[in-house]
């Protein structure tokens, strides 16, 4: 069985060295996988045709070519084995025991059930670092609970707060949830590293998606304490800055404008050629225009409609009014400034060529992680995990194959 042609090449990156293996579906957790490869660790997916993660099969018909899965497993590699066998799981911790980390997002309970908790598996690698990513953390009363992104932004606080004022919250439609817990856990992971540097310990890490969102909501989780108020959804209402949000301009476009200073709002009145606007009694100082902001947002809704956002943000802007153009999915795929920092990246799959992804966010020199290989077909490294990281013979694989044990 030929290895795969670049298992082993040298990425670089700060996690260079590092290995991690993942027990992750959907978004949490292999999120957090994508990150630390990302970074330049050897991520390992394991994974099985009988117990799919099932971002193989939204948006598409190919398991190895589903859009969700290609979008968030780049750099990382896949091994099939079946973990409702005992050797299954034998492999699996054979496996463990050559990591550094182990992600999990799995169902709560199911990493006990099968012998792969902390305490039994510091008995195989006693420095290893464990993440656990569950809707309410490992333990506590609510710890057998499972869900979704959706509801972890709802059971934290967050969606009650997005909305516009007066209407019913709206929450997000993005899965903003998962992404947030996977880049918590990859932080986590990596400050274990630092500790195990220190002193040698690995760690076990309990992260809740949920209080993890709750630490978005910032100082509104404390305000009726100090206010009396129960915060409620509000738009894009500010209570410094007035004007503040986004108005309509030609077609379906929007420009999201924020007024800080009386400099500011002459500015603006100047740049939408309405003087009368400047001097109306509702709008003269920052307290007239937070009283009057409704009845402003529909003045300022009237004078944009025919301006084209990203010509009227950037006469603005230049003005010293702060604007810009609100993005489209399609605007930031063509924005050249994002394409200029590299915010973009080319990487090739095995199936579907070569395509641009969403690449990591930072840039570190010297010696940044190699960011190019796309997601991986299932089982696409078997060959390099068992022959070459657990020593595995060709018959003993095909024999496993033939079992379905690697499955």
């Amino acid at each position: 069985m030929q290895l795969p042609e670049h298992w082993n090449r040298d990425r670089g990156g700060p996690l260079k060295g590092i290995r991690v293996v993942e027990l992750t579906k959907v978004w949490a957790g292999p999120y957090a996988g994508k990150m630390l490869a990302h970074l330049g660790a050897e991520v390992i997916k394991i994974e099985s045709m009988s117990n799919l993660d099932e971002m193989r099969a939204y948006g598409g018909v190919d398991i190895n070519s589903a859009p969700y899965f290609l979008s968030i497993n780049q750099e990382i590699l896949s091994v099939q084995v079946n973990m409702k066998t005992d050797e299954g799981l034998d492999l699996v911790k054979r496996m463990i025991g050559e990591a550094d980390i182990l992600i999990d997002n799995i169902r709560p309970g199911a990493m006990e059930r099968s012998g792969l908790d902390y305490e039994n598996l510091k008995k195989i690698k006693p420095d290893l670092i464990q993440c656990s990513i569950k809707m309410w953390g490992t333990d506590g009363p609510l710890g057998y609970q499972t869900g979704y992104a959706p509801c972890f932004a709802a059971l934290s606080g967050l969606t009650a707060l997005v909305g516009h004022e007066g209407e019913t919250p709206k929450g997000m439609n993005i899965r903003y949830g998962d992404s947030t817990a996977g880049a918590c856990a990859a932080l986590a992971c990596i400050a274990a590293l630092h500790h195990r540097e220190s002193t040698g310990e690995g760690q076990f890490i309990d992260l809740s998606a949920v209080e993890t969102m709750t630490s978005l909501v910032g100082d509104s989780l404390f305000a009726w304490s100090v206010t009396g108020d129960v915060p409620e959804s509000d738009g894009n209402f500010h209570p410094e800055m007035c004007p503040h949000g986004a108005y309509p301009c030609q077609g379906t476009d929007w420009a999201s404008i924020a007024v800080a200073n009386e400099e500011e709002w002459q500015a603006l009145c100047k740049v939408l050629e309405a003087p009368a606007l400047a001097t109306d009694p509702r709008f003269v100082s920052l307290s007239d225009r937070l009283a009057n902001r409704h009845a402003l947002d529909a003045e300022i809704g009237a004078l944009t409609r025919s301006h084209d956002a990203g010509y009227l943000a950037e006469k603005l802007r230049n003005a010293g009014v702060p604007a810009f153009k609100s993005m489209s999915s399609i605007d930031l795929c063509t924005d050249g400034f994002l394409w200029a920092r590299e915010a973009y990246r080319m990487v090739t799959d095995n199936k579907a060529g070569t395509r641009p992804i969403i690449g990591p966010s930072w840039r570190m020199e010297p010696d940044p992680p190699v960011v190019e290989r796309g997601a991986p077909l299932l089982g696409e490294h078997n060959a390099y995990v068992y022959r070459e990281l657990l020593g595995l013979q060709e018959d003993e694989m095909d024999d496993l194959i033939a079992r379905k044990v690697i499955d």
